[in-house]
């Protein structure tokens, strides 16, 4: 496998803090916009019964959830930039090969090259699931 060229590591960089960017953005408007919202209206109507709340707080939970993916994926955009300053991007944290460029372009964030990230996966795809 060949190193990233610095325009592959360019392209990537630059895809990196555009997705950086939208996220933020869409965290701030969910964060605006509140979920609560939509909570507050479903409870303001006369009468409220058990199942107007329920869906209030089923919404409510799905924002939240909804936020917390988008947290972890700044978080991961933002160690995949520190790998780019540390001149580690694209470079597998497993094996240490070369983490091919169209992996990164489909998943910048991406940590292992498809061979380990297979590997991991089936070796913990059972996780959290009991063992007779």
């Amino acid at each position: 496998m060949a190193a990233l060229t610095q325009s592959q590591l360019d392209e990537l960089t630059r895809k990196l803090k555009e997705n950086y960017r939208a996220l933020l953005r869409e965290v701030r408007e969910e964060l605006d916009n509140s979920g609560n919202q939509h909570r507050i209206d479903l409870l303001n109507n006369e009468p409220a019964d058990a199942g107007d709340e329920s869906l209030a707080n089923a919404l409510a939970d799905f924002n939240l959830t909804i936020l917390d993916r988008h947290i972890d994926e700044i978080r991961d955009i933002e160690a995949a930039l520190q790998r780019v300053k540390n001149g580690e991007y694209g470079i597998c944290i497993d094996c240490r090969e070369d983490v091919a460029f169209l992996r990164l372009m489909a998943y910048p964030t991406a940590k292992r090259c498809i061979v380990c990230q297979e590997q991991r996966e089936k070796q913990y795809a059972q996780e959290g699931h009991p063992k007779m």
